[in-house]
C-alpha cells in the first residue's frame, strides 16, 4: 500500500469531522455525539500515522527509532475502544450501565496502551523499519510482547465488536439492522488481520519466513475492514437523512393541489415575504402550510356547514373511513368556497360577515385545518375524490343561493 492509501482515507475522514463540527459542538455533553466525533478524530489519526511517510517523519522528528510504533498501536488500541464505547451509546439503555460499560473499555484499552509504552522502553530496537516492525523484531525481548499485545487487543475488539453487533441487529430492523451486519463484517476483519500478523511472527519465531503476510496482506485487510465499518456506522444516519428528505418533500408534493387551489384567494399572497427555492425543505413545507391556513382564513365567511355535511355522508357511503370521509368533507367545502369567493368579487360576503360575527372563534369551522396530517389528506382529496369533485361541480350554483341568503 502506497501513502495515498492512508493519507485520502485520512483527508476524508477530515472533511467529514469539519462538516460536523459544529453539531459535535453544540451537542459535545451528548455521549453519542462525543463518540462519534472521538471515533472520527482517531480514524482519521491512525491513517495519518500509520502512512509510512508519517512513520518516518516522527522517527526523524523525535530522534528514537521506532517511536512511531507504539504511537500507531495506542492510536489503534483507542480506535478500537471509541467504537466500541460508540456502539453501546448508540443502543442506549439505563445511563448508569451505559457509562459503567464504556469506562471498563475505556480503563481496559488505555491499560494496554499504558502497557505498549512500557514495553516498547523496556525494549530495544535500533534500526528503523517503516513496514516490517513486526516480523523484523520478532524475536526482540519486550519488543515481541508489545507486538503480541497489540494484536490480542485487535482481536479482542473485533470479538467484542461482532458480538455486540449481532446482539443488536437480532433486536432491531431496517437499516440500523443493516447497518450493524455490516460493522460486524467490516471488524470480523480485525481476525483474519490478526491472523495473518501472527502467522508472519510465529513463522519468525520458528526461523521460517512469511514476511509477505505481515507486510503486503494484513494492511489490505485492514484497510479493507475499516472502510467496510466505516459504511456500517454511516449507512443508517445517511439512510434516515434521505427518508426524512423524502418524507418532507413528499408532504410538499402531495400539499400542492390544496396549496394551488387556495393561492389565488390567500389574504398574504401579494405582499408575503417569499423564501428561495433552494431554503430547506422543512422551510418549504412550512411556507406552504403557511400559505393554505392563510387561504382558509380568507375564506371562513364563505364556508358551508352543510355541504361538508353532505359531502360526509356521502364520502361514508362511497367506503370511506372516518377519517378519510372528514378529510373529503373539509375539501369539498374549502372547494365549495374557492367558488363562492369567485363568485362574489365585490367581498359583499366577507364584509357581512365581519360586521355581524368578527374574526373566526377557536372551534369554528375554520378549527378543522389544524394538523399538517389533514391537510395532506384533504389535498390528495380535492385531486382524487369523486366526492370533492360533485361538490365542486356543485358549488356555483349553492354559492350564489347562499350568497343571496346571507344577504337578503
Amino acid at each position: 500500500m502506497d501513502a495515498s492509501s492512508y493519507y485520502v482515507p485520512a483527508a476524508a475522514m477530515g472533511v467529514a469531522l469539519a462538516a460536523k463540527a459544529p453539531a459535535l459542538i453544540r451537542g459535545w455533553r451528548d455521549p453519542l455525539q462525543r463518540s462519534v466525533g472521538v471515533l472520527m478524530g482517531l480514524a482519521g489519526l491512525v491513517f495519518v500515522f500509520a502512512a509510512p511517510p508519517t512513520i518516518a517523519g516522527v522517527n526523524d522528528l523525535t530522534g528514537v527509532p521506532n517511536i512511531s510504533a507504539p504511537l500507531v498501536y495506542c492510536l489503534l488500541s483507542a480506535f478500537c475502544a471509541s467504537c466500541l464505547v460508540l456502539i453501546i451509546n448508540w443502543r442506549g439503555g439505563p445511563p448508569e450501565v451505559t457509562r459503567r460499560l464504556a469506562r471498563r473499555w475505556i480503563t481496559g484499552y488505555g491499560v494496554v496502551s499504558v502497557a505498549l509504552v512500557v514495553l516498547f522502553a523496556l525494549g530495544d530496537a535500533p534500526v528503523e523499519r517503516l513496514r516490517d516492525l513486526d516480523t523484523y523484531y520478532a524475536n526482540t525481548p519486550f519488543i515481541r510482547e508489545m507486538i503480541v499485545l497489540y494484536l490480542l487487543a485487535l482481536t479482542v475488539a473485533g470479538v467484542a465488536m461482532n458480538i455486540m453487533c449481532w446482539r443488536w441487529a437480532l433486536q432491531v430492523h431496517g437499516w440500523l439492522r443493516a447497518g450493524l451486519l455490516i460493522i460486524a463484517v467490516g471488524f470480523l476483519f480485525n481476525v483474519p488481520y490478526a491472523a495473518t500478523k501472527f502467522t508472519a511472527v510465529v513463522a519468525r519465531w520458528n526461523g521460517a519466513n512469511l514476511d509477505s503476510l505481515s507486510t503486503d496482506v494484513a494492511p489490505m485487510l485492514a484497510s479493507v475492514g475499516e472502510q467496510v465499518s466505516a459504511v456500517g456506522f454511516l449507512l443508517p444516519l445517511a439512510c434516515q437523512r434521505i427518508g426524512d428528505c423524502w418524507t418532507t418533500w413528499s408532504t410538499y408534493r402531495r400539499l400542492g393541489p390544496l396549496w394551488r387551489e387556495l393561492k389565488s384567494v390567500s389574504a398574504h399572497e401579494d405582499h408575503a415575504v417569499r423564501i428561495s427555492w433552494w431554503s430547506p425543505a422543512e422551510l418549504q413545507v412550512t411556507q406552504r402550510e403557511s400559505d393554505i391556513h392563510d387561504g382558509m382564513l380568507s375564506l371562513y365567511p364563505y364556508f358551508d356547514s352543510e355541504v361538508r355535511s353532505h359531502a360526509y355522508d356521502a364520502a361514508l357511503t362511497a367506503g370511506s373511513s372516518p377519517a378519510q370521509a372528514q378529510a373529503e368533507a373539509d375539501a369539498a367545502m374549502v372547494t365549495a368556497a374557492v367558488r363562492a369567493r369567485a363568485a362574489d368579487p365585490e367581498g359583499r360576503v366577507i364584509s357581512s360577515a365581519e360586521a355581524a360575527d368578527g374574526p373566526p372563534a377557536a372551534g369554528s369551522a375554520y378549527a378543522y385545518t389544524d394538523g399538517p396530517r389533514d391537510l395532506v389528506r384533504m389535498s390528495i382529496a380535492l385531486r382524487q375524490s369523486p366526492v370533492v369533485a360533485a361538490a365542486r361541480g356543485r358549488a356555483p350554483t349553492s354559492s350564489e343561493s347562499d350568497f343571496h341568503e346571507r344577504t337578503s
